[in-house]
């Protein structure tokens, strides 16, 4: 299972794993080893390809090295840029040498001119200048040799391919901050676990896509197994998938029941619904104003309907009267989209949540009679408007069921926790984690790398910045797949984290589809749902 670490919990995991018989000089075999494969990989024909190896003084580069050789074994052609002569006695240089590669040392080359004649002509280069230990600044050698290995990269017509090792050289592993001459990759094999860098702009922009490369150390070693923060891979979300048997019936995959839409944003509902359905719930039932189900109601012939007493084509405050009866045979509730935050519908969310009407709304007994109070016992999911909602509510995550879903983006979770959005964006898994166990909900923090956290202090990264993803309506999707999730039995915690997966890549499969970032909407993620589900069960992977 892949994990996140920090550089100094990475230093701790190698120094027990040399303690332990895996010496360092084995992780770096196996690190240029595990590299040279990815990208034998994604480009399998090497013979005769010319490869530049950036090579920095320290570990990185001598994995960079060993990339090299296995490289130059599959028919490449390498040359190796030292930024600082090694010892004699390095194997892995020696054994470049031996194989009669091209190898230059950076005092040689005063002027930089031979590195730029390099990249000129270079088809890859493998930045192996700078490892997971680096901080800010950039100096020295290692300044200038990527100053001028950009420099030779943007005069080409045609750019060459860039591999990052462990991380793109200029890049803090910890921070995400990076170094203006910090070389954009288009493929970082970052070893053993991931970096909390690695996620957070204006680093991430510069990691194209992210693999975790085999150094050998073993996932029961104490150090990396207690590590609580993981990066969500199609191994990881596979075993979650809901199984369909064959003689399963709708009843088999639960009933959803999305309460949700006003007027101004019926689409809300429709798109949820959407996302419920084509993750395989059994059956999706919309709650919503009547001015929305008639709207809505030729489009979705799939679903099942309860018409919602309205205000004006909002929730109305005695709806929760006609949804008591209803959840008693509904497996997950999703509560919020398109909700608006009209008054009517935040008395309404107090009272379904068995709230106390005269307490910081302010209300006052109305010619309607008592209400009666409902305390919800289903599985939950609360998205958009129900969210800012929930905080005109005293103590409301002790009205919310146990283990509710959370699904806020960075504004919403602002008005949640009274953080600024900047605050919330500079640690987005501290502040996810915080607020999941404050709350005693699991917490989905949208956005580019969505965070998900449970109270337990588990939380997982998602690999997915598209922005494909960017679009009014696409959160409503991962609301209803969530929701449809949870419908069919999927624990809470493991529905956040397969439901953000499956969004994130629909996401991406949505852009491939219509050939185009720009021109994807939020219904073409729900339709490309299907797909992304059939890679995991087809047993496709990636990060």
């Amino acid at each position: 299972m892949a994990k996140i670490v920090t550089v100094e919990q990475m230093r701790k995991i190698e120094k027990t794993a040399d303690a332990s018989g895996l010496s360092y000089a084995q992780m770096m075999e196996n690190a240029g080893r595990s590299i040279a494969q990815h990208i034998l990989d994604h480009w399998t024909r090497m013979e005769g390809k010319s490869v530049v190896i950036l090579v920095g003084s320290g570990n990185n580069g001598g994995d960079g090295l060993v990339v090299g050789h296995h490289l130059l074994k599959a028919g490449a052609k390498v040359r190796a840029y030292l930024a600082k002569a090694r010892a004699a006695s390095d194997i892995n240089l020696k054994h470049l040498a031996d194989d009669e590669a091209e190898i230059i040392v950076a005092s040689e080359d005063p002027e930089r001119s031979t590195l730029l004649e390099w990249i000129s002509g270079a088809d890859f280069i493998v930045d192996a200048v700078l490892g997971t230990g680096f901080t800010l600044p950039l100096r020295g050698n290692a300044k200038s040799i990527l100053e001028a290995a950009g420099q030779g990269i943007s005069t080409r017509k045609r750019k060459p391919v860039i591999i990052a090792v462990d991380c793109p050289s200029g890049l803090d592993c910890d921070s995400g901050e990076v170094a203006d001459e910090t070389l954009s990759c288009d493929l970082t094999v970052t070893l053993a676990a991931a970096k909390p860098g690695l996620f957070i702009f204006p680093g991430a922009d510069k990691v194209g896509r992210l693999f975790i490369g085999d150094i050998g150390i073993d996932d029961d070693l104490k150090e990396i197994a207690s590590v609580e923060l993981e990066l969500a891979t199609a191994e990881t979300v596979k075993p979650w998938v809901p199984a369909r048997p064959k003689n399963s019936h709708k009843g088999t995959f639960g009933r959803a029941m999305i309460v949700a839409g006003s007027v101004n944003y019926p689409g809300s509902a429709a798109l949820a619904a959407m996302g419920a359905y084509r993750v395989g719930t059994g059956l999706v039932t919309l709650a919503v104003p009547a001015p929305v189900q008639k709207l809505l109601a030729p489009q979705l012939v799939e679903a099942t309907w309860i018409v919602l007493p309205d205000e004006l084509g909002v929730i109305a405050e005695n709806a929760a009267e006609v949804l008591v009866e209803e959840l008693k045979n509904t497996q997950a509730l999703l509560l919020g989209p398109g909700f608006g935050q009209q008054h009517t519908t935040a008395v309404f969310l107090q009272r379904l949540l068995g709230g106390d009407d005269r307490g910081k709304l302010g209300l006052v007994p109305t010619d309607r009679g008592e209400v009666k109070k409902t305390k919800l016992d289903v599985p939950c999911v609360v998205d958009a408007d129900g969210l800012k909602l929930l905080t005109k509510l005293p103590d409301w995550p002790l009205l919310l069921p146990p283990m509710s879903v959370l699904t806020p983006h960075p504004g919403e979770m602002s008005v949640l926790t009274e953080i600024s959005t900047a605050e919330i964006q500079r640690d987005r898994v501290k502040h996810a984690q915080r607020a999941a166990a404050e709350w005693g909900h699991v917490v989905v923090l949208k956005g580019a790398f969505t965070v998900v956290a449970a109270p337990d202090g588990k939380s997982a990264v998602l690999p997915f910045a598209t922005p494909a993803l960017a679009r009014a309506g696409t959160g409503d999707v991962l609301s209803g797949v969530i929701t449809g999730l949870r419908a069919q039995g999927v624990e809470p915690y493991e529905a956040a984290v397969l439901g953000s997966y499956l969004h994130g890549r629909a996401g991406e499969l949505a852009a491939e589809m219509v050939g185009s970032l720009a021109g994807v909407i939020a219904g073409d993620v729900a339709d490309t749902l299907p797909l992304a589900i059939a890679e995991l069960n087809g047993g496709l992977s990636r990060v």
